[in-house]
């Protein structure tokens, strides 16, 4: 499966999908905040963590791919599987590459400027994300060469 962009999907997408992702953001950004108030900080920060669009897009993402597979006449249940999967696995990687954003903060913002801190730190984010990506990837060329 190859990743792309396609724009023109922002064009299909209906309106009540839209507000779906954001009730589901909505609802972990609030649940997140009444840990955070109830346990502290430390806990919700957790929380925070969490892709909160991440429910509602796995489902849309599914019911897109399989209407669009089955217009072409092919399996679109192993196909829509896949697209969510590989969702997923992004969702995981910017998971990881955000606890490190955390952790740059956090350790760095008491001694530095907050103007040199999150640049640094979103740095550090995106570099993880796509090294993180690129070695899913490659794992991926592996297994396939070795199962076959």
């Amino acid at each position: 499966m190859k990743i792309h962009v396609e724009l023109n999907v922002v064009q299909q997408t209906k309106w009540y999908e839209y507000a779906l992702r954001f009730l589901f953001g909505g609802l972990i950004t609030a649940t997140a905040g009444i840990i955070a108030k109830k346990f502290g900080p430390e806990i919700g920060g957790l929380f925070l963590a969490f892709p909160a669009i991440f429910p509602a897009s796995a489902t849309l993402i599914e019911k897109h791919e399989r209407e669009k597979k089955e217009r072409l006449g092919l399996k679109a249940r192993k196909r829509a599987a896949q697209a969510v999967s590989v969702a997923a696995a992004g969702a995981s990687i910017g998971t990881i590459g955000l606890a490190a954003f955390a952790l740059v903060v956090w350790k760095t913002i008491p001694n530095h400027s907050p103007w040199l801190v999150l640049p640094g730190a979103t740095l550090v984010w995106m570099t993880l994300s796509v090294l993180l990506w690129q070695v899913r990837k490659r794992l991926a060329v592996f297994r396939r060469r070795t199962l076959n």
